[in-house]
């Protein structure tokens, strides 16, 4: 947590096309609601991507968390998790490390393998672990990560046991309907803790990059997308650093960026080719998806959805965008953290907590409505 150098469950959806035309449907299942603003594609090959920003442990969700047999975190998601279905692939950025007790919290993370069970139970297909805090708990915390989310069959990226691996594995190719979509995950640094042998974890490195979007090519990737640790915390524009790094990955063949690490929203960017009209996103930062932090602007965040289909026979997308909010049992009364939508009315929670949602959500509305390039409410006239 250093400086570098998602509701679709509210009353409305907020969308914004790279392409003319509605947005797609998905091949898992997805609850009905009338609440929900559902888009579609009359497309069978589009592919649905969502993509979540921070799911961190901090002390006082362990400590909410804890039960007589263990942790029980099944509230975390249980208002979103239709929505976390309702994808080809869901991807989250795991900020801790998975870990054996004792578990702590900020600084040195090490979270019970019930947080990854509930990921996993909640939708979740894909996990990042390339961040700033891959290594608080050295080469025991790496490999334990690996380990129990290879258990859990849940996908994963970042971290790898060795070289090998990590040769082996990253990145990461998906095959969803028929195409090859390839992975890959980096962080800026591991808040100075020196990375154990034989670990390896993903740093920033444009010569290692370039490599790995080589090697992606060279196994027949139709589609090459980065998520990324990087920017300045608690920063809601990115950085000189973000935005150089993200022109050289378009640049270099990249499809699609996707941010983590500063905690807060930053905008979403659409690049567009001048010549080929190709179109590229960049979602600088989601925020946090769930945590303890208090800060204005961090107990809450991004959920996006990337729809990738052919269009001309060329690779085209929309994305839409949903803001999603943590309810703290210390603002909410409840025994646990819950991820609550951040958009619409919501006769659920207190006025308190709800008044707290609603400077959520004024903030990250501004940072939407001003600094995003063609990133408009659904409902925008």
């Amino acid at each position: 947590m250093k400086q570098l150098n998602l509701i679709f469950l509210s009353t409305l959806l907020i969308f914004t096309s790279c392409a003319s035309g509605p947005a797609n449907r998905n091949n898992k299942s997805f609850n009905a609601n009338d609440s929900i603003t559902v888009h579609t594609i009359a497309n069978a090959d589009t592919i649905t991507l969502v993509f979540a920003g921070d799911i961190m442990q901090h002390q006082a969700q362990l400590d909410a968390a804890k039960t007589e047999n263990g942790y029980d975190y099944s509230s975390y998601f249980k208002n979103i998790d239709s929505l976390i279905h309702n994808s080809d692939l869901s991807i989250g950025n795991l900020e801790t490390p998975i870990g054996t007790p004792p578990y702590s919290g900020y600084p040195m993370f090490n979270a019970p393998k019930e947080l990854a069970k509930a990921c996993k139970d909640a939708g979740f297909d894909i996990l990042l672990t390339a961040n700033n805090h891959s290594v608080d708990r050295y080469s025991k915390g790496i490999t334990n990560t690996i380990l129990t989310l290879d258990s859990l069959k849940i996908d994963h990226l970042g971290t790898y046991l060795n070289k090998d691996e990590r040769d082996t594995h990253h990145p990461l190719i998906k095959e969803v309907k028929g195409y090859k979509i390839a992975f890959f995950n980096y962080t800026y640094g591991t808040n100075g803790i020196a990375i154990p042998e034989p670990n390896v974890v993903n740093l920033i490195d444009t010569l290692e990059i370039k490599r790995d979007l080589s090697q992606a090519d060279q196994k027949g990737a139709d589609l090459k997308i980065v998520c990324i640790h990087w920017g300045d915390e608690y920063h809601t524009k990115p950085n000189k650093a973000q935005k150089r790094l993200a022109q050289w990955l378009i640049k270099n063949g990249v499809d699609h960026i996707i941010g983590s690490h500063p905690h807060v929203i930053q905008p979403i960017h659409l690049e567009i080719d001048s010549i080929t009209d190709k179109k590229s996103v960049i979602a600088y930062s989601l925020g946090n998806f769930i945590s303890n932090m208090s800060k204005t602007e961090t107990d809450g965040g991004l959920l996006i959805k990337l729809d990738l289909f052919k269009k001309n026979n060329k690779w085209d997308c929309q994305v839409y965008y949903t803001l999603v909010w943590t309810g703290r049992p210390i603002i909410t009364n409840e025994k646990n953290f819950t991820l609550y939508p951040a958009l619409g009315e919501n006769n659920e929670l207190s006025k308190n907590a709800y008044n707290k949602l609603i400077i959520f959500r004024k903030h990250a509305n501004k940072v939407m409505k001003h600094n995003s390039d063609s990133i408009k409410p659904w409902n925008s006239k």
